[in-house]
């Protein structure tokens, strides 16, 4: 692909875009109602929202409804709506710009500093598929009684489905990821209505509470949620698979994308908040009120379910969608393992070479510590995969909100001011709230 002349903001020439072989590869009607359109921009941002109800949410979601009731329902959409803010910016850098967010950073920062990046988001990325590959073999063992560290080891078949689905076309992708998200949406759907959940104590949780930031127990598990729900690698992926639209490369047609996929993602992301609010009120309706307020564990919460609620097919339904759930947020993983070190480094690997490489980061330090600590050893590499994710989460999102609030890098498709404002106030909470989760993780 040619170059392309940037706006002055941009220090060289737009390169050659991540993911090149599916770049622009799906058409984009010019005529026709918008609904149309919008079929066509649908796609991204359910790969996207699949990161808000991975494996790594579920522990944090348990937690919460087991200790606190319903309280914390309104972390859960607080933070849901930062991701959707988050999430429509990097569709505006991806669309008006021509470039993924880390091939804006390693325009915009200087040689180490975008190593330094790189290295954290790469230890992001593994963090979170370690996550992913721990949560799909506790499904594996909880349906099938198939030992973790078989589990662990049998996850990395998904590289093979990855390849064979992009060589089909990345709406093959796109269509598995939505059948996934479909069949966690039934199972939860079907959850509720065994759990018989309190109506008026799910609206109740669902406003804001001074207690809150008062209890410091509660406090922590709603970082813990906010930590698990804002995925830093989502934002690197986003603003690349927008891009896979053939869209008019004009303000008007850019304009348009940005409207389409940001209602895309908005849309995917409500069902990402229906997934994890369903979780935290399973989990307060069958355990807060049973008085089994210590349940944290994906393991506890799987035994347990069957005999409170009467019904064997809660557990497998339970176990059926952490399965779904892991395997979606694989797939997406090492997408975001391809765009990172493409867009920070510029160095291009055959992508079977590239995700075998994240697969193996993730598998490896599972296997040693299913291997030395067993089961016991899993809830705590659950919970460390977050604390590294929270990590990483500042350096990605304050770099997102600079690029697409400064005129001189996004011209006339520049965020609004008013956007511009609720950017920075959103960076600002992110990384204060950040900063205590982690502080107390590791000194509390």
């Amino acid at each position: 692909m040619e170059a392309v002349k940037t706006k002055e903001g941009w220090k060289r020439e737009r390169s050659t875009p991540s993911l090149q072989e599916v770049y622009k590869s799906m058409a984009v009607p010019t005529l026709g109602s918008s609904f149309r359109k919008f079929l066509a921009f649908a796609g991204p941002g359910y790969l996207v929202a699949v990161g808000y109800m991975d494996p790594g949410n579920w522990a944090t979601d348990l937690a919460g409804g087991a200790m606190f009731n319903y309280s914390l329902l309104s972390v859960i959409l607080i933070s849901n709506m930062m991701a959707i803010l988050l999430q429509s910016l990097t569709a505006r850098l991806g669309i008006a710009t021509g470039r993924d967010l880390a091939q804006a950073c390693r325009d915009h920062y200087s040689k180490p500093v975008n190593f330094v990046l790189w290295l954290l988001c790469e230890l992001a990325i593994a963090a979170c598929d370690l996550a992913e590959v721990i949560g799909s073999a506790i499904a594996l063992q909880l349906l099938f009684g198939l030992p973790l560290i078989y589990g662990v080891l049998l996850t990395s078949l998904d590289v093979m489905l990855v390849l064979f689905l992009q060589n089909k076309g990345f709406r093959y992708i796109e269509s598995i990821v939505i059948s996934l998200i479909v069949i966690i949406l039934i199972c939860f759907g079907a959850e509720m209505i065994f759990s018989k959940p309190d109506i008026g104590g799910i609206f109740g949780g669902f406003v804001p509470r001074a207690e809150i930031l008062q209890n410091p127990e509660m406090l922590y598990i709603a970082l813990g949620i906010l930590g698990a729900t804002v995925m830093p690698h989502n934002l690197y992926l986003h603003s690349s698979i927008v891009q896979t639209r053939n869209y008019e490369e004009t303000e008007e047609g850019k304009r348009s994308a940005i409207k389409f996929a940001t209602i895309d993602s908005t849309v995917a992301l409500t069902i990402a908040l229906f997934i994890n609010a369903a979780i935290l009120i399973l989990s307060a309706a069958t355990f807060h009120t049973t008085g089994h307020t210590e349940v944290a564990e994906i393991q506890d919460a799987y035994q347990l379910l069957t005999p409170l609620l009467g019904t064997g097919l809660a557990s497998v339904l339970f176990a059926v969608a952490l399965l779904a759930a892991g395997q979606n947020s694989t797939l997406t993983g090492t997408l975001a393992g391809q765009i990172v070190m493409e867009g920070f480094l510029n160095i291009r690997l055959k992508p079977w070479i590239r995700r075998l490489i994240t697969r193996l980061i993730a598998i490896v330090p599972a296997v040693i510590v299913v291997a030395v600590t067993g089961e016991k050893g899993t809830g705590d590499l659950l919970i460390l995969s977050q604390v590294v994710l929270s990590l990483q989460l500042s350096f990605a999102v304050i770099p997102l909100v600079m690029f697409t609030t400064d005129k001189r890098k996004m011209g006339a498709l520049v965020a609004p001011k008013w956007v511009a404002v609720l950017s920075w106030i959103v960076a600002v909470i992110i990384a204060v709230l950040n900063a205590y989760l982690l502080y107390g993780t590791f000194f509390s």
